[in-house]
């Protein structure tokens, strides 16, 4: 099979590469454009690109991820998030290629007191939100699609949560984490298993895909240190008061972010190791690269 990853300077796409080069997949047959060789927003880009490679299945893990910036750039956002994914869709049934499709637990309100199902109402609160859920309308135009929601991601390659929490408690005895949003920390290498794995199927549809689990934020900092051997001590905040405290507005966030992996495990895949699991093997990680 031919893979055509986009986004593979990003966490989850730089994972994905490695996963299939793991898997013995050879280079000729993995497609990671940079934008300049292919910038998704351009229409004829896309479908030039991909008509040439010939994917037989394309996973699209660029985005516009910047919740914050978002709110004060849509015009960006929508171009890259909606803009961008429908040229793929459109390219994907050109050469009668499967689409996997990365999206988020943003499309929910996060209001509920249950696990969302794949099925729930969407409810996105934030303009990140509203395009990756528009991203997931374009995406089911076509049958050969799959849609994976996910959340809270952290990966070797890039910016996330487990790095920022380890730089900001140096030279500090306490810091300040908000307790109020619930969700599951998601490791980009089992995450990029799950991908492979489906993408080797025809089980088409909607499915969520997180580390097992779950907890706050102040919960994961907290597992972070000691798994780290850092001595900081994590002050719990409601997200109000981390507002505040951070001086700044935010885009609205979900706090409820328990995602149901039901149809996942219907499907006859197995679920993800638990947070806790995948947080020691990332900090085995970054110890090995040198980045603790």
């Amino acid at each position: 099979m031919k893979y055509l990853i986009t986004g593979v300077s990003g966490q989850l796409g730089y994972d994905v590469k490695r996963d299939l080069l793991e898997r013995g997949v050879s280079e000729n047959d993995i497609s990671s454009p940079r934008t300049a060789e292919m910038d998704i927003t351009d229409r004829q880009a896309v479908e030039n690109y991909v008509e040439n490679f010939r994917p037989d299945v394309i996973i699209h893990c660029a985005a516009y991820t910047n919740v914050d910036g978002a709110e004060s750039d849509p015009e960006v956002c929508q171009k890259v998030n909606v803009e961008g994914t429908k040229h793929l869709v459109e390219a994907a049934k050109q050469v009668n290629a499967k689409l996997i499709y990365i999206s988020t637990d943003y499309v929910f309100n996060g209001e509920s007191s249950e696990p969302y199902e794949v099925e729930s109402q969407a409810d996105p609160q934030s303009v990140y939100g509203a395009t990756k859920y528009e991203g997931e309308l374009a995406v089911q135009s076509y049958f050969k699609h799959f849609i994976v929601r996910i959340s809270w991601v952290f990966g070797i390659n890039g910016h996330n949560f487990v790095k920022t929490m380890i730089k900001v408690s140096k030279g500090r005895e306490v810091v300040s984490v908000v307790d109020d949003q619930i969700g599951s920390p998601t490791y980009t290498v089992d995450l990029a298993k799950f991908l492979i794995d489906l993408s080797k199927s025809d089980k088409y549809g909607t499915y969520h895909a997180t580390n097992e689990g779950f907890c706050s934020w102040a919960d994961f900092t907290e597992e972070i240190y000691r798994l780290a051997g850092i001595t900081t001590k994590v002050n719990h905040v409601s997200t109000d008061e981390y507002i505040k405290i951070a001086g700044r507005p935010q885009a609205k966030r979900p706090h409820y972010s328990k995602l149901s992996k039901k149809v996942l495990e219907e499907n006859g895949f197995t679920r993800l190791p638990s947070w806790q699991d995948a947080t020691r093997r990332y900090i085995a990680e970054l110890e090995k690269e040198g980045e603790i």
